[in-house]
């Protein structure tokens, strides 16, 4: 997602991947599982079919780790902020991990374009030789809308063609 955050002199984003269910949903979700999983086990036990009981625990390990990991790459988030001469990109899920900030003089956005019109772009800034990736978890919707607002601010902006990399893709 694509948020404009309160800015005074310019321009500030929040990009954001989308996201469906909040971390307690996913949790909620998973504990409906274990419900519905102990009622069958339990039944199966009772019956004396006791093999089923190792094989439900790790499909719930498996469906809970799965929950967590798309959880955990959900709460990724970037602000980008355009002010004056100036563009600042920060990084991180709970807090900031990595902050760049470039002249926009020295920058260029560089902008795969993919084959296929249903996959999104994958959008970098470069700056002396550093490459630095923008927004990569954005729907094609959300690609478009930053695009959008790249160009109206000004910014160089270079597409080039993704090589064919296999037999599909």
């Amino acid at each position: 997602m694509v948020e404009y955050l309160p800015c005074d002199a310019g321009i500030r984003l929040l990009l954001t991947p989308n996201r469906s269910l909040s971390w307690q949903d996913s949790v909620r979700v998973w504990l409906a599982l274990c419900g519905v999983s102990l009622l069958i086990v339990s039944l199966m036990v009772w019956l004396g079919a006791w093999v089923v009981l190792p094989f439900a625990g790790l499909e719930l390990v498996a469906v809970g780790a799965g929950l967590y990991y798309t959880a955990r790459k959900c709460r990724q988030q970037e602000v980008l902020e355009i002010v004056g001469d100036n563009l600042r990109l920060e990084k991180g899920r709970y807090r900031k991990e990595a902050e760049w900030e470039m002249p926009r003089r020295y920058l260029r956005v560089q902008i795969d374009v993919p084959r296929h019109p249903w996959t999104p772009q994958k959008f970098f800034l470069t700056y002396r030789g550093t490459e630095v990736s923008l927004a990569n978890f954005l729907n094609v919707d959300d690609a478009r809308e930053l695009l959008g607002i790249l160009e109206s601010q000004g910014l160089p902006i270079e597409r080039r063609r993704q090589e064919y990399t296999g037999f599909w893709f």
